[in-house]
């Protein structure tokens, strides 16, 4: 195919250009640079082969290949293992995916059947919307975290549906806002048919006294029908899981195309995820330092009479409204040593072009001390 025919597609990559919205896969970043971009938020990833030996005597015989879906695999004992272990932990049933993208395709495409109308927070993952698109489902969003405006959807629209399921993200991956969980609990129970369905992708690790999430910190994650986590952020791992009743679980067994025909994770990948998993359950300090570090950080910003949104975790974003402007900064920022990247639309609306700040616990004070100094710099210059 040549000429003529590939016109349209670069046509389609000028126009990004134009507006300073054309990416490509960057390259490693030095080693020298401070991280603030990537989603490592307990530093297990940074601490690289640290775990080899130990993961090597708990899974000798985990290899890297499955070489089959789950539904074919003849080896399955280290996802059995894994899977054991998050039952243990939520007390329900695990399934695990290959990634959360995964995992949010088929679950949502699957539980699409007739009868069923979904209700999304505006700024749920666009993994989410894809498995509406696949299983051509029903669904309304509304405003972002606005339980007023659910309430008026739900009333509209509710009684006239077999079942009602509200999706929401814990911690959005650009705000670093949270979902009002204990709220969301409470209105599950004056709507009859209601099933809530959690994204926990960004609070797996981060929050809750075992690292199981934010739903674990309030004590909301039993109202939540359907949990999402992903081991590929603060778990320094791949892959997902789905925490849901056994009804459930034995449903998307059966109708999540994304499981069903998929070949599986490489069995050595669920036995680090274990290991990861082992390991967040008793990282209580790291965890508060991670909230210490955000605190300064949203303070200092603020001090320098800058937005953050409504950010209260993690992720901290510098919110700058303007897609090329925010990409000097970033560039800037490379300059003296910060690795922290331009987010632009379409995966932020037009308007609130930003840098996103994702920190992690091997950052030290001195490190957003340093950060704010710079920031302070460029901004002035």
């Amino acid at each position: 195919m040549t000429g003529k025919a590939l016109d349209g597609y670069r046509e389609v990559l000028d126009r990004l250009e134009s507006e300073s919205r054309r990416r490509s896969v960057r390259g490693d970043a030095s080693e020298e640079m401070t991280d603030m971009s990537s989603n490592d938020y307990l530093g297990l990833g940074a601490r690289g082969s640290e775990f080899d030996a130990e993961l090597s005597a708990l899974c000798p015989d985990a290899g890297f290949t499955s070489s089959a879906s789950r539904l074919l695999a003849g080896r399955q004992s280290h996802y059995r293992m894994l899977e054991s272990y998050l039952e243990e932990q939520y007390g329900r049933p695990a399934l695990l995916f290959n990634s959360g993208y995964h995992a949010n395709v088929g679950c949502a495409s699957a539980l699409a059947i007739p009868g069923t109308l979904f209700v999304a927070d505006k700024a749920i993952h666009a993994s989410v919307l894809d498995g509406f698109a696949v299983g051509k489902a029903d669904f309304r969003r509304f405003t972002h975290n606005d339980m007023d405006a659910l309430r008026r959807i739900l009333d509209r629209h509710a009684a006239g549906y077999e079942r009602v399921i509200v999706v929401v993200e814990s911690i959005y991956s650009m705000d670093g806002d949270e979902a009002p969980l204990q709220e969301l609990a409470a209105i599950k129970r004056e709507y009859p048919g209601l099933l809530l369905y959690l994204d926990e992708a960004h609070g797996v690790g981060v929050r809750g006294s075992r690292g199981l999430g934010l739903a674990e910190e309030l004590g909301v994650a039993d109202d939540f029908d359907l949990i999402v986590g992903t081991f590929g952020k603060a778990l320094a791992s791949a892959g997902a899981f789905v925490i849901a009743s056994p009804l459930l679980i034995d449903f998307l067994v059966n109708t999540a195309r994304s499981f069903i025909f998929s070949t599986a994770l490489p069995p050595v990948c669920a036995a680090r995820s274990l290991l990861m998993m082992r390991k967040a359950a008793g990282m209580e300090e790291e965890r508060r330092h991670l909230a210490r570090l955000a605190d300064m950080l949203r303070d200092g910003l603020h001090r320098m009479g800058l937005s953050t949104g409504n950010s209260t975790s993690q992720i901290v974003p510098l919110i700058v409204g303007d897609a090329a402007r925010t990409l000097r900064i970033s560039a800037k920022l490379r300059e003296a040593g910060f690795d922290a990247l331009a987010i632009r639309r379409p995966t932020v609306a037009a308007g609130t072009e930003r840098i996103r700040f994702s920190l992690n616990s091997s950052l030290s004070e001195s490190n957003i001390s340093t950060l704010l100094a710079v920031l302070k710099t460029i901004l002035e210059s």
